[in-house]
């Protein structure tokens, strides 16, 4: 078995409303924090991106603080987001799919259904294309007139150990990534869970393109996370308090495992 390494980078963060976080929230509830990050799969057989945030001007327009650039947080670790390959968008909302063209040599893996929906009728309810962000679907359509968007049909391996599984809900085509393991699966889960006790708690963040397409999404990861797998959520400010940071002077980049701190 390949040993991947998993890698999240934390670059963007901010206080919301509890009503803007879980759909089920108290009014009296304080606001909370959500931050945002972008993740990294390598191994031998080189090195694959998860998302590439949002672009600097669109997370200022919804009041979200840049802490550091995606790009630059790769740079960080060594990769050079020019030279990447294989680049995963697990959906097309804006702090998921930004910055494209920093990466010219990168194919780019989404799902049939969510080009459909991002680009369809559906957008044209303001409530359904508030996460996207116009300009990053038209750029995504520019990718594929270049040749560059390898379209997937629901599940399927994308290298030996490193699988795309079609799970919906958020987003009508949202995908996670399945990083299989020695010590067991490191399930990619993006907003198919935002927060792991939502997840727990059977509840529900306030944006999403079908409310049962979520509930059966928990069932599915943990389906495929197995007894004893990772599930990664995609804005729980506890995966950087859970997981090792990959050096001293970096706790915002954590190296994922059964290693926990």
């Amino acid at each position: 078995m390949n040993d991947w390494e998993v890698i999240a980078l934390h670059y963007a963060t901010a206080i919301r409303p509890a009503a803007d976080l879980v759909l089920e929230a108290d009014p009296h509830e304080a606001p909370g924090r959500i931050d945002y990050f972008i993740w990294v799969v390598r191994g031998p057989l080189g090195v694959v991106v998860v998302d590439t945030g949002y672009l600097p001007a669109e997370g200022e327009r919804r009041g979200r603080t840049l802490l550091r650039h995606p790009v630059e947080a790769l740079a960080s670790i060594g990769i050079d987001a020019a030279a990447v390959r294989d680049v995963v968008l697990t959906h097309l909302h804006y702090d998921h799919a930004g910055n494209l063209a920093a990466f010219p040599r990168a194919t780019f893996h989404l799902q049939d259904r969510e080009m459909a929906y991002g680009t369809g009728r559906c957008m044209c309810h303001p409530r359904m294309r508030v996460p996207f962000h116009a300009n990053d679907v038209v750029e995504a359509v520019r990718m594929v007139f270049a040749g560059r968007v390898r379209f997937h049909d629901g599940d399927g391996e994308l290298l030996p150990g490193l699988s795309l599984h079609l799970v919906g809900g958020h987003s009508r085509g949202l995908q996670v990534v399945r990083v299989a393991r020695r010590d067991g699966p490191v399930v990619i889960a993006s907003d198919a869970v935002h927060f792991a006790a939502h997840m727990q708690a059977g509840k529900v963040f306030p944006l999403f393109a079908d409310y049962a397409d979520v509930l059966e999404g928990y069932a599915r990861l943990r389906a495929l996370a197995g007894a004893g797998g990772i599930i990664l959520p995609g804005h729980d400010p506890s995966v950087l308090t859970t997981y090792t940071p990959v050096s001293p002077n970096a706790s915002w980049a954590v190296r994922i495992g059964h290693g926990a701190v």
